[in-house]
């Protein structure tokens, strides 16, 4: 039971497979070794039972009886599992750490601890500390002797401690520490599990430990190589640390690059830049000499007489002048630290300046601009950490080139100590230009604390980091909508004043628009790709990213709003939000299918970004308004009875064009030109969208619009098959009011038969596609056709053959005779310019 109590805590699914099945034969023997004593102190007592009264007592398994087990267990020998240790050693480094460079996170890590319990003893005992009073950590290396150091000064460990916490694998002092502690106590501890020390074998062949602590006078030494055996001495050169440890690692040949200053310095900075305790890496560095001893030398000749300083001075400055010539350099040694930066998500956010959080965006992001926004907030409930997440100005050039291979930008932490710079499951995929990071002591680490699991912490501390990400950029949203509002609201009351104070109140505004562009349409501008790619991806938050769309519409002037301002605009009878999609806004205000918006005045949505389509046929509605694209074949507008009325007579008296028309389109798309373009005729039916144009194609409603069918086409491996049975068959709506139609009407009723009535409805139906944004596979027909009607309306016969042009002959002999002129006439100027150069030099001589 005490052992069952103890693992309560442990996240065995954060073990590898092979810690696994150790912890489960360890486990396993210990409870079957106490299971099989209990069941031997009973069986004692039923085999007295059954020697009084002769009745077999208990359960017979496998063929044992109860007795059976009994005489087992008394005449049994007992033995120990035995282990190779350097074989248990070399599988619980290499199967716990997959990067090298951990190793100084793990021993700085250890030395924090020791500082830390170091503080806490100093609370409880003033004296405690002594004389070596600064809790810090020193790395230096021996390039010669190919070694690095970890030094620090705080609680230190005895030879007990030594032997206890270093020669027993998974032995965690920390955790001895946090037990023995009294209820309450405040020490930030990061060790738990007692196997970070032995990453130090990862770049080392031999490991030595020089420890002294408080409790015992002598100060000890443990070496080990990794093997099955350790040693503990005394160090021969007595007190050298006065309290604290130093950890020696002699390297591996293939670990020589950690013994450069700049890698020791990015390791320790990368992992530990936020420890609470000061970090020194031992650097080299070059002064000139000469400057100190030429401060000396004037110091010395204040001190001489007045009437020797002027000859003094000019030795002085003979002899510096001497020195500049052959300089020589002196190499020093001094200790450079590293963890400058301070971890502010600690303090409260209300102890935290501006400069302070643009200066902590810019060393954890790298990022030279200002961030745009940022939110600090401590989670509490079930899982407690600590957060500061920004919103950059500007996004990545290649965001979304590797959109789907990036990972979140947010560092993970435990206690100041950083795991994971970038993580997958922080944030999802459309929030990974969010930079910041995430502090928790609750998360539940594998034993070296170098990866995650995908448990219920991390879903749950993901959840609250996007709910806070979404809540600051709502937060911006209505900044700017509620300045809108204030702006519209100035400009009313501006109208009633003098044309002069008007013109200078909206210079003004001008002018502020551009010094200060608002925070939410500089946000927008940078990162619309990723809020519309998360409404098509999070489910759990489409709601919540639909408030926060922008888009054009047909009466926002250029602007782009949001759909609660569409809703406050729709007419009282308007049951959908209509939208259309196209390559360009001007493109779509000139299509035919926006004529009849046009006319009711109604608004739609323009989308001009090949992400807004998808991303609103996955909202499907909002507010309970359904989204409906003009550009399909199930759009219905409100009526009048007179309307129906009108348009149910227009549509029985269009029929025989219609059907005719259908059955004509029907043989021109699957037998006659444009039978590989793969394009299906669903119906022709009279139009309620028509006002202007004579014809117009739409698709199903479940079909692909044109400017979907131009990106799927677009892909690199799209499936032809597929593409063509989403793109949907094509509806070919008629105009009833236009010349063209009622024409081609009565060319239908007079002669059903009639070629000229044939080419003109397939050519409307072509420039129809080819108007309403889709594309024609083969345009060589339409083309033809075209040819020919220029041809009529030159008066040149389109049947006619090409023949060769003849040229006149005397134009050929005229032109020749031209040329010949013209070079005489050439040869003469230049003789007479050499003539004249002759004369001048004759002059000149």
């Amino acid at each position: 039971l005490k052992i069952l109590t103890r693992l309560q805590g442990v996240n065995f699914v954060a073990f590898s497979d092979i810690t696994m099945t150790w912890l489960r034969l360890l486990l396993g023997a210990v409870i079957a070794a106490n299971l099989h004593r209990f069941a031997c102190a009973e069986d004692g007592a039923e085999t007295g039972e059954e020697a009084a009264t002769g009745t077999p007592v208990g359960n017979t398994v496998d063929g044992f009886s109860d007795a059976d087990r009994a005489k087992m267990a008394e005449g049994s020998e007992k033995h120990e599992f035995q282990a190779e240790v350097n074989r248990l050693m070399d599988i619980i480094i290499n199967s716990l750490y997959t990067d090298k460079q951990v190793f100084l996170r793990e021993l700085i890590s250890n030395a924090a601890d020791a500082l830390e319990k170091a503080r806490f003893h100093s609370v409880q005992d003033e004296s405690f500390l002594a004389d070596n009073k600064d809790l810090e950590i020193k790395v230096e290396h021996d390039p010669d002797a190919k070694t690095i150091s970890i030094i620090d000064t705080g609680i230190g460990m005895s030879k007990a401690d030594l032997i206890n916490n270093l020669g027993t694998v998974a032995k965690s002092g920390t955790t001895n520490f946090l037990e023995a502690m009294s209820e309450g106590a405040d020490a930030n501890l990061i060790g738990q599990f007692g196997v970070g020390f032995y990453s130090a074998f990862l770049v080392a062949d031999k490991v030595s430990v020089t420890s002294k602590c408080n409790d015992d006078p002598v100060q000890h030494v443990w070496e080990s190589s990794a093997d099955a055996s350790f040693t503990v001495s005394d160090d021969p050169r007595g007190n050298t640390l006065g309290r604290g440890t130093r950890v020696t690692l002699q390297l591996k040949e293939d670990a020589h690059d950690y013994l450069s200053e700049d890698k020791l310095k990015e390791s320790a900075k990368k992992y530990s830049q936020f420890i609470q305790f000061p970090i020194y890496v031992k650097v080299k560095k070059e002064v000139d000499v000469e400057s100190e001893e030429s401060d000396d030398d004037d110091d010395d000749d204040e001190k001489e007489d007045e009437e020797k300083k002027d000859d003094v001075e000019t030795k002085d400055e003979e002899e510096k002048e001497d020195k500049k010539e052959a300089p020589t350099k002196k190499t020093v040694y001094e200790w450079e630290q590293v963890n400058t930066q301070k971890a502010i998500w600690m303090r409260a956010k209300e102890d935290v300046t501006e400069e302070e959080y643009t200066e902590f965006y810019k060393s954890i992001s790298k990022d030279y601009l200002d961030p745009l926004a940022y939110t600090h907030f401590n989670a509490e409930g079930e899982i407690e950490f600590k957060s500061i997440l920004f919103l950059p100005k500007k996004a990545p050039f290649d965001m979304m080139d590797n959109y789907w291979t990036k990972k979140s930008e947010v560092k993970l932490f435990v206690r100041r100590v950083l795991v994971a710079e970038k993580f997958d499951e922080l944030l999802p995929r459309y929030l990974n230009f969010v930079r910041g990071v995430v502090d928790s002591d609750d998360l539940p680490l594998n034993v070296s604390r170098e990866q995650l699991q995908q448990n219920k912490i991390m879903k749950v501390i993901s959840k609250k980091l996007v709910r806070k990400v979404l809540e600051l950029m709502k937060k911006l949203a209505k900044e700017e909508e509620g300045e809108d509002d204030d702006e519209e609201k100035e400009d009313g009351d501006d109208e009633k004043k003098e044309k002069k104070e008007e013109e200078k109140t909206d210079e003004e505004k001008k002018d502020k628009k551009e010094d200060d562009e608002k925070s939410w349409t500089k946000f927008w501008k940078e990162f619309n790709k990723n809020l519309k790619m998360g409404c098509y991806e999070d489910d759990s938050n489409r709601s919540k990213l639909s408030k926060l769309l922008r888009f054009t519409t047909t009466k926002s002037e250029g602007k782009e709003i949001s759909l609660d301002k569409y809703l406050d605009r729709m007419q009282e009878s308007q049951e959908s939000i209509y939208y259309m999609s196209g390559d360009s806004l001007e493109t779509m205000q000139k299509a035919p299918s926006m004529q009849v918006f046009k006319k009711k005045d109604l608004e739609v949505l323009m989308l001009s970004d090949h992400l807004d389509e998808p991303c609103l046929q996955k909202l499907a509605d909002y507010e309970g308004k359904k989204f409906v694209s003009i550009q399909k074949a199930d759009v219905k507008l409100d009526e009048t009875e007179d309307e129906k009325k009108r348009f149910t007579k227009v549509k029985d008296m269009y029929k025989p064009l219609t059907d005719w028309w259908k059955d004509t389109l029907t043989d021109f798309t699957e037998k006659g030109a444009m039978k590989a373009a793969g394009v299906k005729i669903e119906k022709v039916e009279v139009s309620k969208r028509l006002t202007e144009s004579p014809v117009v194609v739409v698709t199903s409603q479940f079909g692909y619009s044109a400017q979907q069918e131009k990106v799927m086409k677009a892909q690199a491996f799209q499936n032809k098959d597929q593409l063509s049975m989403m793109s949907g068959r094509k509806t070919l709506e008629i105009n009833p009011n236009h010349p063209v139609v009622t024409d081609l009407l009565a060319k239908i009723k007079a002669d059903k038969s009639d070629k000229a009535a044939v080419d003109t409805a397939q050519v409307l139906f072509q420039t129809a596609l080819i108007e309403s944004g889709y594309e024609l596979a083969d345009a060589s027909a339409l083309v033809n056709r075209v040819y020919r009607l220029m041809s009529k309306e030159l008066g040149v016969d389109p049947d006619a053959p090409i023949k060769e042009v003849e040229i006149p002959e005397g134009e050929d002999e005229e032109e020749a005779e031209e040329e010949e002129e013209k070079d005489d006439d050439e040869s003469k100027d230049e003789a007479e310019e050499a003539k004249v150069d002759g004369d001048d030099k004759k002059e000149e001589l």
